[in-house]
């Protein structure tokens, strides 16, 4: 079954935006640009960018191994889990399924766009292992989107192994949303061969991460062709800022890959010695095994292991708030001496002051 048929009826006739993109000319009086570039910035700022630019989808497409038609390059993976949200989903009537605890935007994402959010619990006994039978059976006629993270955050936790089977029980039902923003630091395959036998299967990827892009806020939906195409049509005009595009086609240069591979070389290898000299902190409970470039522990005190990270200056993610995930942090793993600081401070015999209450 085509997925299309699972897009939002109301949406069936959208005619797209008119940029004059086809158009060329020498001189460029259409889009009520200013004919000036802004003193000491490059030549270009001045005008609108292209909507997908050929070259970076090209070399995108290279990098993910998958045909340029699959691919729609949108301002990081939020904007691309908003859209497929709108596409889908139509308000006090669908509902998304995810798993918990997750990603909080897809939570926040269908409440904006009125859908629905219905979560299948994992749990830290079991290593926060999904059960892709539960999952589905939380799915109904309005359920559009299941989306599952893998490497999962904030757990780590990779999810690859339930992904073909529940996109074959889904083909024509709903959406199969994985979203793969931690991919590069779990050393295993992508999703997206997947869409070559499953029309429902959509993958997210992201250059935030490994390829350290995060201000540039660059992100990729690789999906079926009529998918990334009708993406592509709801989208806003242009999505891509020329500075960022600048920025990631020189991360995805021959030798800037090579030092990214170096990085997350390194990640990984700091990643097992962090988690090691964790395991042996007394006022660490919990420690799980993580595929991402980040581990959630669970201290006997996590608000007082907060403090003390606090009290170096140093800043880590407090999830404490998440099901089942009480006195956790979510630690990013940091260059070699950023990681010696926090161990340094966790395991530090001086009482940490007191954290200053906020307002109210």
């Amino acid at each position: 079954m085509n997925m299309k048929n699972r897009l939002r009826p109301d949406l069936a006739g959208l005619v797209p935006y008119d940029l004059d993109t086809d158009l060329d000319g020498r001189i460029r009086l259409n889009a009520n640009e200013s004919p000036w570039a802004i003193d000491g910035v490059s030549a270009g700022t001045n005008r609108y960018p292209v909507p997908q630019p050929p070259l970076l989808r090209a070399r995108m497409a290279a990098l993910y191994d998958v045909p340029e038609s699959r691919l729609w390059i949108g301002r990081g993976s939020d904007e691309v889990i908003d859209l497929l949200l709108r596409a889908f989903c139509e308000a006090r009537r669908d509902n998304i399924l995810i798993h918990a605890p997750t990603f909080g935007m897809y939570r926040i994402g269908a409440r904006l766009q009125g859908a629905e959010c219905r979560a299948a619990g994992t749990h830290p006994s079991d290593a926060f292992a999904l059960d892709p039978e539960r999952l589905l059976s939380l799915v109904d006629d309005h359920t559009k989107l299941v989306i599952v993270c893998s490497p999962n955050n904030p757990t780590g936790t990779l999810h690859h192994a339930a992904i073909a089977w529940l996109a074959e029980r889904l083909e024509g039902r709903a959406m199969l949303v994985v979203d793969e923003a931690y991919i590069e630091f779990a050393e295993i395959a992508s999703a997206a061969p997947l869409i070559d036998r499953y029309s429902n299967v959509a993958v997210l990827r992201t250059m935030s991460k490994a390829h350290a892009l995060a201000g540039a806020r660059i992100g990729a939906l690789i999906a079926h062709d009529d998918i990334a195409s009708f993406i592509g049509r709801i989208a806003t005009p242009y999505p891509l800022p020329t500075p960022s595009v600048d920025l990631a086609l020189a991360a995805l240069q021959p030798d800037a890959l090579g030092r990214e591979g170096q990085r997350i070389a390194q990640t990984i290898s700091e990643r097992a010695r962090v988690a090691r000299a964790l395991s042996d902190l007394a006022s660490v409970r919990e420690l799980w095994p993580s595929s991402a470039n980040f581990l959630l522990t669970r201290f006997t005190d996590g608000k007082r292991a907060l403090q003390r990270a606090s009290a170096a200056g140093i800043v880590v993610r407090d999830v404490s708030s998440q099901p089942d995930l009480d006195n956790c942090l979510r630690i990013t793993i940091g260059a070699p001496n950023e990681n010696d600081a926090l161990l340094n401070a966790l395991s530090s015999r001086v009482e940490a002051p007191a954290l200053m209450e906020q307002p109210a």
